[in-house]
């Protein structure tokens, strides 16, 4: 029962913690501090609302929901990669537990984030309507909806379900209950959430309020929804409705969508802020103020991932696979946006290898050393390489975290109308929208260019030594729209696990992924040391544990964390 007590202690407000520590059990008093803020005082004005209702957001900085320790998911797919060494190493190999950090960390961390939500939700139900601006009341349950529909989200789709918690705990038996499947989950909680969301927030913010929830969001999440659950038709309505809204539209250049000073841009959607300004001193990893220290509201990403020469640790490395991908990103040269650059704007923004265009952190390429021992390429995005010497010795990163930005709308739109029967035309018009900004050949140039077909562009040449040439069928647009377009544009912002479980072909990539290491490891010296992979040294195993390890009953959604089997007696 000990651990029942502390869980629910970490969760119950800063003030109703602060009345119970300070009271002595042997001495009971009468009189109560007027100026004491309780649970049953606070909620009295729309300033204490829109308090609160900060909390929820700050829970979304958390480092497991938007912050450092995403790399543990990120790692998951066929886009990145790690050292023996590193903590990340277990979810690479799939060899992690109910214990492992990610697991208990993240599922901590959402429900905190519920937790806080559901403070806002259940107390505005009885709160004195007079005491609200018109349309405030509405606007500040909409946004906490929105959020709690976001952390049920990723709750369903990282552990294959959750316990669903509607109720602020007065007790330790209201923090039992079942686990619910996804389907549960959504249509109990995610969807009645970002319906109302949707119909009650506004399409902007402006000034101080920039980066609040819109009804862009809330459309675009429950699209997503709907594509999950492979809802097609309902999907592709709601993304087009976005899409014709006429609020958003492509950055001009892909880095924008990765700096910081180019932050809630056209493009965002929904993105977390981060700020390295504020609270100099406290290390980056801690983002919740409370009474025992002061958050940095800053992210831990950029010192985790950048490159180890340069003050970080480079926990995540592009896979072959990846690197392959952007070196097949084939840049036109007739493109506007290309200045006569060989490689395309979205590698330069995502990716560094060792022929890298330009500076990196102020240096040429290679300078200070690195990509050797198989490493041929480090991570970029979310990573300060375009404006500083070095990553911030206590991980402190004001790049703001994007789950959902135009572009990703603009796929998802895309599989939905492909898998829905509609126009192939159309999903490839989309698609070529993201190329074109890329600077990169359009599907409709390939086409045009070579009889009707274009390139698969997944497949490794350095492998097979060509690319076979397709027609453009649905099925093989949506292939290129899987294997390539999803997983260079949107490389490490959060999708790709998601995306290969949903669709059902792990196993068919690990196992394609490992038989190309296997040829590399059986050709290493004729590959080693050639541009424009560049692999010495070794061969890097990325899949070489996962392709056997995987297994979809065990491995598609992470396990219940142990301290929540022990201490749930509803589960």
């Amino acid at each position: 029962m000990k651990r029942n007590r502390n869980k629910l202690l970490k969760l119950l407000p800063m003030a109703a913690l602060t009345l119970a520590m300070s009271c002595n059990e042997n001495e009971f008093l009468d009189e109560v501090n007027p100026n004491t803020i309780t649970t049953e005082t606070f909620w009295e004005s729309q300033k204490q609302f829109e308090s609160a209702l900060v909390t929820v957001y700050g829970a979304t900085q958390f480092q497991s929901i938007s912050g450092e320790l995403l790399q543990h998911e990120m790692i998951l797919g066929d886009i990145a990669g790690t050292e023996s060494w590193y903590r990340p190493f277990a979810f690479r190999n799939l060899t992690y537990t109910d214990a492992s950090i990610y697991v208990v960390d993240k599922w901590n961390e959402l429900y905190v984030g519920i937790y806080r939500a559901n403070q806002v939700i259940q107390n505005l139900a009885d709160a004195d309507p007079s005491v609200f601006q018109e349309g405030a009341k509405e606007s500040i349950e909409a946004q906490a909806k929105f959020l709690r529909a976001f952390f049920y989200f990723q709750l369903a789709h990282t552990y294959g379900g959750a316990v669903i918690r509607t109720d602020v705990p007065t007790g330790l038996d209201d923090l039992e209950g079942a686990f619910s499947s996804i389907e549960k989950v959504t249509n109990t909680m995610i969807i009645p959430d970002l319906e109302y969301a949707q119909a009650n927030l506004p399409q902007v913010w402006d000034g101080k309020d920039l980066g609040r929830i819109t009804w862009g969001a809330a459309t675009s999440l429950l699209g997503k929804v709907y594509l999950y659950q492979e809802d097609w038709t309902q999907a592709a309505s709601l993304f087009k409705t976005v899409i014709d809204s006429g609020i958003y539209s492509l950055t001009e250049d892909p880095m924008d969508n990765i700096r910081h000073d180019t932050e809630f841009n056209s493009e965002s959607i929904f993105e977390v802020a981060y700020n390295a300004d504020v609270n100099p001193g406290a290390p980056g990893g801690a983002v919740d103020d409370n009474q025992f220290e002061t958050g940095a509201e800053a992210s831990g990403m950029a010192r985790a991932i950048g490159q180890l020469n340069f003050g970080a640790f480079n926990t995540l490395l592009p896979t072959y696979y990846l690197h392959e991908l952007f070196i097949n990103d084939e840049v036109d040269p007739d493109n506007p946006i290309n200045d006569g650059n060989q490689q395309s704007k979205r590698m330069f923004a995502s990716i560094a290898p060792l022929n890298g265009e330009g500076l990196y952190y102020g240096l040429e390429y290679g300078e200070k050393g690195g990509w050797a021992f198989g490493q041929s390429a480090y991570v970029k995005k979310h990573t300060n390489w375009y404006h500083l010497p070095n990553e911030d010795g206590l991980s402190r990163s004001g790049i703001n975290f994007r789950h959902i930005r135009l572009a990703d709308v603009y796929l998802m739109y895309a599989e939905a109308i492909l898998n829905s029967g509609g126009s192939v035309d159309e999903a490839i018009d989309y698609i070529d929208l993201i190329r074109s900004r890329a600077g990169v050949k359009t599907l409709r140039q390939y086409l045009a260019d070579n009889g009707n077909t274009f390139p698969q562009l997944h497949v490794s040449i350095q492998v097979h030594g060509a690319q076979p040439m397709v027609a453009p069928t649905r099925e093989n647009v949506m292939t290129h729209l899987k294997r390539v377009e999803r997983p260079i544009e949107l490389c490490f912002e959060g999708h790709r696990w998601k995306d290969l479980v949903r669709w059902g072909m792990v196993q068919e990539v690990f196992t394609e992924l490992r038989a190309d290491e296997v040829w590399r490891e059986a050709n290493k010296e004729a590959i080693f040391d050639q541009f424009p992979l560049r692999i010495v040294e070794r061969v890097r195993p990325d899949f070489f544990l996962c392709s056997d390890n995987y297994d979809p009953a065990v491995h598609n959604y992470f396990p219940i964390p142990a301290q929540e089997l022990q201490t749930n007696e509803g589960l």
